[in-house]
């Protein structure tokens, strides 16, 4: 695909954003449209996975601010019909068109139309490229743009760590065609009306003034039968499959950076990051303080007045509890050891807080006994609070 066909599409359409989205404004669009539209959610729905990559393709340009900045200028000079491809006048040559060699300092200049689509899409072929000192392709590599996926986890895994495999979308030459655009069998044919130059020269008095071909979109070509497979674009979005350790403790919410496993870069130049957002299922049962889970745990009021071992559950098995006879509710006993695992190895505790269990009926001979208990201690555990009140009085 030339840097023409992809300053034409319009990425904040494709995301749903106005131009001045801020980061946070196009990443959560990203996300939102990323879940909606992701294959494994969609399989077999074409439209879907049309719109993936479209989604996927806009979040890497607008995702990076120096991509973005030089997407939105190249956008705005090309909307104003002054582009003309291999921009030969260079100082001092002026030829009575206005073109973007020009524009940006003359041909080869620092801040050639060849350089800007070049950061953002590759070289500058087919876009100034030509007007470049040597007419050959930049020099500076470009980073690989970082991506953005998302990962649920259960309670226990996100407590334990977990390897997971991620499956990512990322835009690559369509093979079916070869990036030609074209079916295979067939070929683009030259445009008629520009001549393959993309662009048509308009009289403005005594200016000509070159603006984008309108017959063939300013790519300089025509694709009669297009490329099933990327529907003429040249570019389709691959699918590979990260096998992704998730380290243990990891909280609901968390960003993890993965190096190196973003877009490929250019020109030799290193990949981007992966960033992996884990969102954590919340367990029945446990909870998490800190590196610490916690849990509440029901006791008979027997156990609790007379003491008892009782059992425990924790995420790796069950473990035996003493209870000490007069154990109150609400007394917190700390098991060691069987909480979150640090990253220096060494594992939090769990909480347990004790509940005392009312039964909500009594058997005849129960309510007996209750009341036997009650008259045998006279004890008034509300003493202390009526003592306060009646002093202030």
């Amino acid at each position: 695909m030339s840097a023409r066909d992809l300053v034409e599409k319009d990425y904040y359409a494709a995301l749903g954003v106005p131009k001045n989205a801020t980061q946070a404004e196009i990443k959560k669009a990203y996300r939102k449209l990323a879940r909606e539209l992701h294959p494994d959610k969609n399989k077999g729905d074409k439209e879907a996975e049309e719109r993936f990559k479209a989604v996927s393709e806009a979040y890497a340009i607008l995702s990076d601010d120096e991509k973005r900045a030089e997407y939105d200028e190249a956008r705005e000079l090309f909307a104003n019909g002054g582009f003309r491809p291999g921009a030969g006048g260079g100082p001092g040559g002026f030829t009575g068109n206005v073109d973007f060699g020009d524009l940006f300092g003359g041909a080869g200049g620092a801040g050639s139309f060849g350089d800007l689509f070049g950061d953002i899409f590759g070289n500058g072929n087919g876009m100034g490229g030509a007007g470049r000192a040597g007419g050959g392709p930049r020099t500076r590599p470009r980073r690989g743009g970082d991506l953005e996926t998302e990962v649920t986890l259960d309670f226990a895994e996100a407590v334990r760590g977990v390897t997971v495999p991620l499956r990512l979308g990322t835009p690559h030459t369509c093979r079916n065609c070869g990036g030609s655009g074209a079916r295979p069998g067939t070929t683009p044919r030259t445009c008629p009306t520009c001549g393959g130059s993309g662009s048509v020269s308009v009289n403005q008095g005594p200016f000509s003034i070159s603006q984008p071909c309108r017959d063939c979109r300013g790519r300089g070509r025509i694709i009669d039968d297009p490329c099933p497979e990327c529907r003429g674009t040249g570019v389709t979005t691959g699918e590979r499959t990260l096998n992704v350790r998730i380290p243990a403790g990891v909280n609901d919410g968390q960003r993890i950076r993965l190096k190196g496993k973003g877009t490929p870069g250019e020109g030799g130049a290193p990949a981007g990051d992966l960033y992996v957002v884990v969102h954590v299922t919340p367990h029945r049962f446990f909870r998490r303080k800190g590196d610490n889970l916690t849990l509440t745990l029901p006791v008979t009021f027997p156990e609790a007045a007379l003491g008892a071992e009782v059992p425990v559950p924790t995420l790796d098995g069950v473990v035996t509890l003493r209870v000490p006879a007069g154990t109150a509710s609400g007394r917190t006993f700390r098991v060691k050891g069987r909480g979150v695992v640090r990253a220096n190895g060494k594992a939090g505790d769990l909480l347990v807080t004790i509940e005392i269990h009312v039964p909500k009926k009594l058997s005849k001979k129960a309510r007996e006994a209750v009341e036997t208990l009650a008259a045998e201690d006279p004890t008034d555990p509300r003493a202390h609070l009526l003592e306060e009140a009646v002093t202030r009085v």
